[in-house]
């Protein structure tokens, strides 16, 4: 399963049916979970763990350093979880020391071509990063988001679970969860994601409660403490209203309205 092609260091930790593909190099403190497979000219530095199942495409550079220059060689770390699927020309750094030395990615993502998650950056499961994204270092990203192509995430921002950015974002506040964020040089939300919930499986009570939410936040001119107070009600019959109220009132970026 390995290309005579690939350099794979000795020390490097393989599981069972991991397939490398000719002209890729595998570094010495990489561990890689089993059925994983690499497609050719791929580098994987360290320390990086690759969870199983994941499909890495050609080009790719997965665990190298940081783009920081605060970076001065400390040893930090990369995790990926399983079944993620990482397409052509993707980079993806490992963390630094001035955060957790962590950068942490979860399960069943989809990174297509071009995608560049940098430094300390948090992702969740069954994301999707269309062509081109761009995050910066520190940003999380929440269960099930979906960036358009060519958007590009501020430092130490946070976008909630189920929201969708539309393409060629700039995306420079925190996105609740759930919300529908429209593209430009300053993303601004154009609603709730209400289709990308129903493809989720969401009732239409919950999407119901989410609409009064979001109707309180963005369309009746309130104060974020106003609008916490007024999300009071529908946060005890709404577990998604509540996650929406707490991303509101934890984040001290602002958010994108």
């Amino acid at each position: 399963m390995i290309d005579a092609l690939a350099i794979v260091d000795p020390a490097a930790k393989l599981g069972s049916d991991v397939s490398v593909g000719p002209w890729s190099i595998i570094g010495p403190d990489v561990e890689i979970g089993p059925g994983t497979v690499i497609g050719s000219h791929v580098v994987v530095k360290g320390p990086t763990r690759l969870g199983a199942h994941n499909k890495i495409y050609s080009f790719s550079s997965v665990g190298d350093d940081p783009q920081d220059k605060k970076y001065q060689g400390e040893k930090t770390y990369l995790e990926i979880g399983d079944h993620n699927v990482i397409r052509e020309y993707c980079t993806i750094n490992r963390g630094t020391a001035q955060d957790k030395s962590l950068t942490k990615i979860g399960h069943h993502n989809l990174f297509m071509v071009g995608s560049h998650i940098a430094h300390d950056c948090v992702i969740g499961d069954h994301a999707i990063f269309v062509n081109n994204v761009a995050l910066a270092g520190h940003v999380t990203i929440g269960n099930y988001a979906i960036l358009g192509a060519y958007s590009a995430v501020h430092q130490f921002c946070h976008i909630g679970d189920h929201s969708f950015i539309a393409a060629s974002s700039m995306v420079r506040q925190n996105v609740l969860p759930y919300i529908l964020v429209e593209g430009g040089h300053e993303a601004r939300v154009c609603g709730l994601n209400k289709e990308g919930l129903r493809r989720s499986g969401f009732s239409e009570e919950a999407i119901s409660f989410l609409r009064c939410a979001y109707k309180l936040i963005f369309r009746k001119n309130l104060t974020v403490e106003q609008a916490l107070e007024k999300l009071k009600p529908l946060e005890l019959n709404s577990p998604q209203v509540k996650l929406m109220a707490s991303a509101l009132k934890n984040s001290e970026r602002g958010i994108i309205r």
